[in-house]
Formats: structure tokens, sequence, C-alpha cells
């Protein structure tokens, strides 16, 4: 737009050197708008900064452990888009992976019942280990929130399975 109306000016300017004193300050002042117009800054979008979560789980050496759930459920029961997830530090003594699947729920917040697809994430040991073993991963959310997730899983036989 502002290129537009300077290149028009150009075009337009005649002999009449009074004519063209104002032609010369109509100019100084749209390409001063110009440069003002495109230098203001831009409001960023509004982002909250990530909430730090502590989450614990154990299980047995060398099993799948679940370790987390991520749905998002709209307030009339149904799913919204699903969370993104990256692992910000793996474990130490095993794997985390992150398996897509149907989540099937009762008297979660207003829905009596529902079925919406999710993400699992599992960790497993490696064969020879027992001990504490930790992990953290970013999980963002629709609508700009951020949850940065350290998960600590207690490892060993004889362990139950917990999140």
């Amino acid at each position: 737009v502002c290129s537009r109306s300077a290149a028009a000016w150009f075009q337009n300017s005649g002999p009449n050197m009074m004519h063209r004193y104002r032609r010369d300050w109509t100019l100084i002042a749209l390409v001063l708008g110009c440069v003002i117009w495109l230098t203001a800054p831009v409001p960023a979008l509004a982002q909250q900064p990530p909430t730090m979560v502590e989450r614990n789980a154990k299980g047995q050496t060398a099993k799948n452990i679940q370790v987390g759930l991520y749905i998002n459920v709209r307030t009339d029961c149904t799913s919204g888009p699903l969370p993104t997830i990256r692992l910000v530090s793996p474990p130490a003594n095993g794997t985390l992976t992150i398996r897509r699947g149907k989540v099937n729920a009762t008297n979660y917040k207003q829905c009596l019942a529902l079925e919406v697809p999710g993400f699992v994430a599992f960790y497993k040991s490696k064969a020879d280990f027992t001990g504490t073993d930790v992990a953290t991963v970013e999980v963002k959310y629709p609508h700009g929130r951020t949850e940065i997730q350290r998960i600590t899983i207690a490892v060993g036989a004889g362990s139950g399975q917990k999140i």
C-alpha cells in the first residue's frame, strides 16, 4: 500500500512549482507515515510461561510402564486437537515411547461417558536396570498452554505400576 501510493505520486507530478512544493511535503509525510507504520512493533501472541509438573510412576524391569496420558476434551465432550509432545531429556536407563490410541472414560469433568483419541506415554527400562530413572517432556496444548513434565520412574522387581 505504501509503495503504490509513493509510485502514484511520482507519476502524477507536474511542472507547477507551488504544486510540486506541496507534493514534496505530501511525499515526505507519506514516506514518513509508511516508515512509522512498517517499523511499529507487532503485538506478539500472549504466551503463558510453561508450567512445571512432577509425575511419578513405578513398575518392573524391562516392562512397559505407562507414565502419561494426553488428551484434549472440549466442553461438548468431543475431542479437540491433541497436544504436541517433545522429549526434552531422555531417560538414562531406558526408553520413552508415545503410542496413539482411543481413550474411554466415564465421569470425566462434565462428560458422563466419552471415547476420544489420545497419546499414551510408556517407559521401558534396560533389561538389567533397577533403580530410579528420570525423563523430561514438553507438552504443548492448543491455545498456548505448555507444560514441562519431569517424570520420575521407580524401576525394580516387585514394583507395581502406578501413575
